[in-house]
């Protein structure tokens, strides 16, 4: 079982794509699950992660608050604005604008720790990273969109703030929870939590994409263009500022993947619930889910040869 686990983890980004053809190709495969259940999946994926956490990786925040603080300042910083030139040098139309905004406000994503161990990075700079955008997210992606987007459409900052704390944050408390007073249960399901997250990652991927196959595949060029060159980007301009700041190499690689990664089922979810008035927007988020996953594998074993 451990190794079908292992084979499923390793292979997430081969999966992701195979839903999400499938999805593209036969939307009726995943269209009769409804929308509404990204939020509990989303939820699911962040408990398991509440159970993966330790004290140690708050500690890491606390004696490593430099390293923490530029890569979150990057995460805030390089994708929002990216997002914001890429829709601006591609005169996306509004919703997919919105949707490719939302993306880049969003923190980073939950499998990014998993590439950074993949690639041979500072996995314990990337879970701190992570950890902290993810805390961050309820309050500066509410403020990033409505800076970025608020011209554009309303923008409910507050109830966006709201969603993040039932989606991200209350999960993980729950997880942190039951790790703390279930520690033996704990320690038999952890092992099997990146198979699973894979799996319910995929699903979430193929709900979104199957029911906006239709407008996917009438602007899908251009949406995957903006969506591949917002992900590189972002990569690499990541590695670069570990760089310039004279990181050492293990450290840039987890800055730029925990830049590059974004956490885009969130994106999705956000999109439906708050602006169910601009369908397209969630195709941007769907989008990178399935990118990210297969650049993220890709830059694993370039970072992680020797």
């Amino acid at each position: 079982m451990k190794k079908i686990c292992d084979f499923i983890a390793r292979w997430m980004g081969l999966m992701v794509l195979l839903v999400a053809a499938l999805a593209l190709t036969v939307p009726a495969s995943f269209s009769w699950i409804d929308t509404w259940t990204i939020n509990p999946m989303l939820g699911v994926i962040m408990f398991g992660m509440g159970l993966t956490l330790s004290p140690n990786d708050f500690k890491i925040v606390l004696s490593r608050p430099k390293d923490i603080l530029i890569g979150c300042l990057a995460q805030f910083t390089v994708m929002p604005l990216l997002a914001w030139l890429l829709t601006w040098a591609f005169s996306l139309p509004k919703e997919l604008a919105l949707g490719v905004i939302l993306v880049g406000c969003c923190p980073g994503g939950t499998a990014s720790n998993v590439i950074t161990y993949l690639a041979k990075g500072d996995l314990a700079l990337s879970v701190g990273m992570t950890a902290t955008s993810t805390l961050l997210a309820p309050v500066l992606t509410p403020f990033l969109v409505w800076l970025m987007a608020g011209t554009m459409v309303d923008v409910d900052t507050l109830g966006m703030l709201l969603s993040i704390v039932y989606v991200v944050i209350a999960p993980i408390v729950c997880g942190l929870l039951c790790q703390r007073f279930l520690p033996n249960v704990t320690k038999r399901v952890v092992p099997y939590l990146p198979a699973f997250s894979s799996i319910v990652i995929a699903l979430v991927v193929g709900i979104v994409v199957s029911h906006t196959a239709d407008r996917l595949l009438l602007g899908g060029m251009l949406v995957i263009v903006v969506v591949m060159a917002h992900n590189l980007l972002g990569l690499f301009i990541g590695f670069l500022l570990g760089r310039l700041l004279r990181l050492p190499k293990p450290k840039c690689v987890a800055v730029s993947i925990e830049v590059g990664m974004q956490n885009s089922g969130l994106a999705s979810s956000l999109a439906v619930l708050h602006f169910a008035a601009y369908p397209l927007a969630t195709i941007p988020g769907a989008v990178f889910s399935v990118w990210h996953n297969i650049s993220g594998a890709l830059v694993a074993k370039f970072y992680g040869r020797k």
